[in-house]
């Protein structure tokens, strides 16, 4: 510290570091649209210290981005994507999801390595060390994914048969892959296909959630019939008077499960249930609740309707 004369007031000079004094360096318009590395934040002039302030927001070992973008699933896997070796691809729930269908991605980040490749476990990010064949990586929302069908047969080494028909369900419908593809890959003997021969029997593509695949499977691993999926009913003029999740035709039972968008819409489904019980259906309704929590109950009504 050294005392400086200036006007007859002694003032005390203090040896300040530049990079506190001098102005915040704006914001490079490359930092700006998603998640950078420390390395690609230091080609623009800016170094950890600068990444410290309010304006950026630490997204894993040295990468991050601006504080105000959102912290969607699309920006945590962009972030994790900067740090993967050359060939590796992200896989199961996370590839799930990149795919378009209705799964958590990022509890945790699943990625999948060649074997030789030196990658390990780390927060937030779970490493499988598998080979891939070439035309089994795509790019998906921008990113390396491992392929639907590919994900698919992963999701079978882990999943109970009902979960993984629910993730079959939802593919097939939404139109990510083809029966004759996941048929092509069940005749490969690898890690499971077991699992995957067993789903092709139960897989429906016109299911339209997951919750309504596992009420089905719920009734089927019981030892009851198949029901139909997603039939329209018509009166005797051959009007549309409804559409059912599930139907069972000739017992004329419909089966409704009842989720969220059911109490969005509560008055027009009203209206739907007494043109189906006018027309001489009749109906089970049931809530998640109902399916996770007492499904032998759910069991013991469908077969007692069934039998009367």
């Amino acid at each position: 510290m050294r005392c400086v004369l200036t006007g007859g007031v002694a003032r005390l000079g203090l040896t300040i570091d530049p990079r506190v004094m001098g102005r915040a360096p704006a914001v490079p318009r490359a930092l700006s649209l998603g998640p950078f590395t420390l390395a690609d934040a230091r080609r623009y002039g800016l170094d950890r210290w600068n990444l410290r302030g309010a304006s950026w927001r630490r997204l894993g070992p040295r990468t991050y981005s601006l504080a105000r973008l959102d912290k969607t699933p699309q920006l945590k896997l962009e972030a994790a994507s900067r740090r993967l070796p050359r060939g590796a691809a992200f896989s199961g729930f996370t590839a799930a999801w990149l795919h378009g269908l209705d799964v958590e991605p990022c509890d945790p980040i699943e990625v999948t390595v060649p074997s030789p490749a030196r990658i390990s476990t780390r927060a937030g990010i779970l490493v499988h060390r598998r080979a891939m064949d070439r035309d089994e990586v795509v790019r998906t929302r921008g990113l390396p994914a491992t392929s639907m069908v590919r994900t698919i047969r992963d999701l079978c080494m882990r999943l109970s048969l009902t979960e993984a028909v629910a993730i079959a369900d939802m593919a097939l419908h939404a139109g990510k892959v083809d029966r004759q593809d996941l048929v092509g890959a069940a005749a490969v003997r690898t890690a499971g296909v077991r699992l995957l021969r067993q789903v092709l029997e139960h897989v429906e593509p016109a299911a339209e959630s997951p919750m309504e695949t596992r009420l089905r499977m719920l009734l089927v691993l019981a030892g009851l019939p198949r029901p139909e999926a997603q039939v329209a009913v018509r009166d005797r003029l051959l009007r549309v008077i409804g559409r059912l999740d599930l139907y069972y035709r000739d017992e004329r039972l419909g089966l409704e499960y009842d989720g969220g968008t059911h109490r969005d819409t509560l008055a027009e489904d009203n209206r739907r249930q007494n043109r189906l019980l006018d027309a001489g259906v009749r109906l089970l309704r049931f809530t998640a609740g109902d399916i996770f929590n007492t499904p032998d109950h759910v069991i013991g009504l469908v077969r007692t309707a069934l039998a009367a």
